[in-house]
């Protein structure tokens, strides 16, 4: 089969690789579409290495199943699915930038495949597992109808919390310097969108609130040295989130602004099978829209177009199509 292989720190290559081979419990995915997210290009930039190399990153994945190994029950050969990737695909075993993709025993026993209906197609099914990041978020940052939620960034990630703040009727604030970016969240339904390049921010943000701050505020960038000012535009019991900023990033904290203003600090390692299956049913039923995330459709041949673009940030959120993706056939 082919795959997108990475050897080594910047050395990525889409060659002839082996077909997997099914065992007991597992299931073998005939690739539909694979979602680009922010965490696999840092893997694929030598950002992130994972300790087995060579590895086929990317953890976003729908497809079929293509073979139904000894003691699956429910699955059938055709079955179109999305796959939970549980932190495993991409990272310790080979992940979704192939042809065909082995799903371990852990993810099926744990339900993590999840059977698609003709309603929603393989594109949007790759965009539930990033939503269902955000609403993990969501929930940590006890996001209520009514709040303003402030999200510091406007790239494909601030803009999936943005979706899932609308739909938790919340009143949204986002902020970028692209004044592109800032656009496409206006055309997103957000209520409130401030140039960080050409506006006091702090200013702006109290205006919008009544001098209060934020309920909710949300760093989708990775820039740690802006968490002391995300305090500051936090109200009162308030909840700051530091989504992007990676487990090994060091941010100067105001330990009195902090206790003085009672705020919680919070963040997120990963999204429940629950949030996912959530993700999938709201995506569905089209009570959150996705296609408008997706900004640009790569092969498998592509690839390195693919990385290159996301790396410059000059998509919105991209997918890796095989073959038809915008519909499913029964």
């Amino acid at each position: 089969m082919k795959a997108a292989v990475v050897h080594g720190a910047n050395d990525i290559r889409v060659e002839e690789y082996p077909d997997p081979a099914v065992g007991p419990g597992e299931v073998i995915v005939r690739t539909k579409a694979a979602g680009i997210c922010s965490k696999s290009v840092r893997v694929l930039l030598g950002e992130a290495l994972p300790g087995k190399l060579p590895l086929i990153p990317g953890q976003e994945l729908a497809g079929e199943i293509s073979e139904v190994g000894l003691g699956v029950r429910g699955f059938f050969s055709g079955d179109p699915v999305a796959v939970y990737s549980a932190g495993l695909l991409g990272r310790s075993v080979d992940g979704a930038y192939a042809e065909y993709v082995r799903i371990p025993k852990e993810i099926v026993a744990a339900g993590g495949l999840v059977r698609l209906d003709e309603e929603i197609s393989f594109e949007d099914a790759v965009m539930a597992e990033p939503l269902a990041c955000t609403f993990a978020a969501a929930r940590a940052d006890r996001m209520k109808e009514g709040q303003h939620v402030l999200i510091i960034g406007g790239g494909s990630v601030g803009l999936m919390h943005l979706k899932t703040a609308k739909w938790s009727g919340c009143k949204v604030i986002v902020v970028d310097k692209n004044a592109a970016r800032l656009a496409i969240a206006g055309q997103m339904g957000a209520n409130y969108f401030i140039n960080s390049s050409q506006s006091n921010l702090y200013d702006e943000v109290m205006q919008i609130t009544g001098g209060r701050g934020a309920e909710v505020v949300i760093i989708s960038v990775l820039m740690p040295e802006i968490v002391a000012d995300c305090l500051r535009l936090t109200a009162k019991g308030g909840v700051c989130n530091l989504f992007s900023l990676s487990p090994e990033t060091e941010a100067g904290i105001d330990n009195a602004l902090l206790t003085e203003r009672e705020i919680t600090l919070t963040g997120i390692c990963a999204a429940t099978l629950g949030d996912f299956r959530k993700c999938l049913q709201l995506i569905k039923e089209e009570a959150i829209i996705v296609s408008d995330m997706i900004s640009h459709r790569f092969t498998l041949d592509s690839f390195i177009e693919a990385v290159e673009k996301s790396k410059n940030q000059e998509l919105v959120r991209g997918v890796i199509t095989f073959g038809e993706m915008f519909s499913l056939s029964f």
